[in-house]
């Protein structure tokens, strides 16, 4: 007898469901499956019992089952109906006693399954047999309530009766007793259980060249809601099952009824090495040229951009993951590269071999991407045959682990590119529309690519006023590169040499029959690595490799930082902030790793202090005086040209003393005074009648806005 709030109840086992004849093949499989349980997974099933009903499921690996019965492990592969339910009553049999009150229903969650299909190749073959396939999570949908055991009352004759809908239970339409056409639902005393219905896609990495990626629709129930989110990459195990299209009854659309879920960590470093691998790998990083060789390998089909193919490299690597501050902030690994050029510098190749290297990339372009696309949203959407909202992950969160190409940076529009600056900076993606909020991962280095303002780099202008991005978000980027293409007759005849020989070469491959694939591992060039062997280069890096600084090297990264600042007040200009401090160890940190060292050396961020200098000299430095100024990217001009906007405001309100209207040939006269000459004085007032700072009343003639 046991007292539950003051009413003394009968301990008595679970209530079973409504009996049902059972098979001698079935009552077999029961009493393996209690043995099993009692031999192999005795703790979980205690576990289980203990805990019920906050855990409901026991998680059984195959591999265990095989062991015990290697028959009984084929069978549920080909007809999990009748399996999985009888390992579902073994371990109802097998639990201890419990109050009425208590509805012992557990699931059986089998996983691990020997092999693995992946989501185009699921078809007829494979109706009702268990699968399990690697996949990522594009949708959820909102969670709905399923009738279990239907309780119906006849409102002729008063009959009631208990129909179980679980699998294929049909609805009754006619009173067993009248044989009326009575029956009506009463959902106070019916049974439902959670349902929830998600969409999933192909790995990218498994995706064929040029090949959309497929999808596959789930149901999740009970246990099973509210588990997996939108860019999250899981290993489903489930029964493929058949629904029928509403207006096309000869036609049937498959979906995943899903028995387990075990979220998968699988990133760019999870590549499989073998032993003879991993000794090759780490024999080459002794090699004193290694980084030059890894450098090298950057896209070798392209001529030149030396800095530009380093910067990517330190990319790939990437720094030190997994780092966290005092209260808890996490600390951004992943380096993000912008590649400004003219016209036919190379850019989209760069990108594009770099989304062919890295297993978990995404590469978009132009006009076509949207914010939504590239980070998440919230939409109303149909899945499984139903309207509802629905999250649905976007490019950078699908990519997250790996790298975002950005092709055409510039063209996507100023709404859509601004969903961008949370995905750079917190590397998360947040959500809050139709009710919905939420917060995605979006672990993911950025490489993009954009053309100057005006198609070509003006070489009388500073680079950075021919960007069309916002400074705010060039501010997120550790390297930015200008790809000019100068002319210059000595590098045009080797750029052009080495453009025919590559075209050579391939065309006598195709000659000879050869194809890209069938390029082994361990094939490296003279001075750079094959493509497949550098991929499984970084990935081992990436997995094992997690470098520290030393003290050389932090005291050169703060003497540096410290000299550029000392710089700036001595010029009155922003030279260097803390976020060039935290871009300097992120690379330190990654070019330790393409040695596979576990410390950063002096070296190293002498290595990354030359690349910064670089970008520096030819992004961040004031034509007109010659001096390094960061606020060119912060704010979009140099701090000089913002002095002398200063002055031409000041000068127009001083005049305003004298004149109701300013006569703008006054203005250019008064500059002169200042070391303002007239050509440089009239950009300067266009340019802040455009900028709204002043207004022309009449022709010649200008005002301060209010503003001003």
């Amino acid at each position: 007898m046991i007292d539950y709030e003051g009413e003394t109840v009968e301990e008595e086992a679970p209530a079973k469901a409504p009996e049902k004849k059972m098979s001698a093949e079935q009552a077999e499989f029961i009493e393996k499956f209690e043995q099993f349980f009692d031999l192999s997974l005795s703790e979980k099933v205690s576990e289980l019992n203990a805990n019920y009903p906050v855990q409901k499921s026991i998680d059984v690996p195959f591999m265990e089952l095989e062991k015990f019965d290697p028959d009984l492990a084929d069978l549920l592969l080909e007809n999990p109906d009748l399996v999985v339910p009888s390992a579902e009553q073994a371990l109802f049999n097998l639990a201890p006693s419990k109050p009425k009150a208590i509805a012992f229903e557990p699931h059986v969650r089998f996983f691990d399954l020997p092999n693995r299909i992946i989501i185009e190749n699921i078809g007829s073959d494979c109706i009702g047999k268990l699968v399990a396939i690697e996949a990522l999570v594009t949708k959820r949908g909102e969670l709905r309530q399923k009738l279990k055991k239907a309780y119906y009352e006849c409102f002729l004759c008063g009959a009631t009766q208990t129909v179980d809908l679980t699998k294929d239970g049909i609805p009754p339409k006619i009173c067993d007793t009248c044989k009326r056409r009575s029956l009506k639902l009463n959902k106070e005393k019916s049974e439902f259980i959670n349902l929830q219905r998600a969409e999933i896609q192909e790995l990218l990495e498994n995706l064929k060249a040029g090949a959309p990626a497929a999808h596959v629709h789930m149901v999740l129930e009970d246990d099973l809601v509210n588990v997996v989110i939108p860019g999250e990459r899981i290993e489903v195990t489930g029964i493929l099952r058949l629904r029928e299209m509403s207006d096309e009854s000869e036609i049937y659309i498959q979906y995943i009824e899903v028995v387990s879920v075990k979220k998968l960590k699988k990133d760019f470093e999870e590549l499989e090495l073998t032993k003879d691998e991993e000794d090759k790998i780490t024999s080459l990083s002794q090699d004193p040229d290694i980084y030059k060789k890894i450098t090298n390998s950057v896209a070798p089909s392209i001529y030149g951009h030396e800095e530009v193919k380093e910067g990517i490299a330190l990319q790939l690597f990437g720094g030190t993951p997994g780092k966290t501050l005092r209260d808890g902030g996490e600390i951004r690994s992943d380096i993000h590269i912008l590649l400004i050029g003219d016209p036919g510098a190379a850019k989209t190749r760069l990108l594009q071999f770099v989304h062919a290297l890295a297993p978990k990339s995404i590469y978009v372009s132009g006009k076509s991407v949207t914010g939504a696309g590239l980070t998440a949203s919230a939409e109303k959407d149909e899945i499984g045959g139903e309207r509802g909202w629905v999250l649905k992950a976007g490019a950078l969160v699908l990519a997250s682990g790996g790298i975002g190409s950005i092709d055409e940076f510039d063209k996507i529009g100023k709404n859509d590119i601004s969903a961008l600056h949370e995905v750079m900076e917190s590397q998360t993606v947040s959500v809050a529309k139709a009710g919905i909020v939420t917060q995605f991962k979006a672990k993911t280095s950025i490489l993009a690519a954009a053309n100057p303002k005006f198609g070509r780099f003006d070489p009388n202008m500073l680079a950075v006023e021919q960007f069309n991005i916002s400074e705010t978000l060039l501010s997120r980027f550790d390297l930015i590169f200008a790809m000019k293409d100068v002319m210059d007759e000595e590098k045009d005849r080797k750029v052009a040499e080495h453009i025919l020989k590559s075209h050579k070469e391939a065309g006598e491959a195709v000659q000879a029959g050869k194809k890209s694939e069938n390029i082994v591992v361990e094939d490296q060039l003279e001075d750079a690595l094959s493509q497949p062997f550098l991929k499984r280069y970084i990935a081992y890096a990436r997995k094992n490799v997690f470098p520290v600084l030393s003290d050389e090297a932090k005291d050169r990264i703060r003497d540096y930082y410290t000299s550029m600042r000392r710089l700036g007040r001595t010029t009155g200009t922003v030279t260097a902030t803390a976020r060039q401090i935290e871009a300097l160890v992120r690379m330190s940190e990654s070019s330790a790793k393409m040695r596979l060292a576990k410390t950063v050396t002096l070296e190293d961020a002498e290595r990354v202090i030359r690349l910064m200098d670089f970008v520096a000299k030819s992004i961040y430095t004031d034509k007109e005086t010659g001096r390094l100024d960061i606020d060119i990217i912060t704010t979009g001009q140099p701090r000089s040209k913002v002095e002398k906007y200063k002055t031409i405001i000041n000068i127009v309100e001083e005049l305003s003393k004298q004149f109701d209207s300013v006569p703008i040939e006054e203005v250019l006269k008064e500059s002169g005074n200042f070391d303002i000459d007239r050509g440089t004085a009239e950009r300067l007032v266009q340019d802040l009648i455009s900028k709204g700072e002043l207004y022309t009343p009449s022709h010649g003639h200008v005002r301060i806005t209010s503003r001003s």
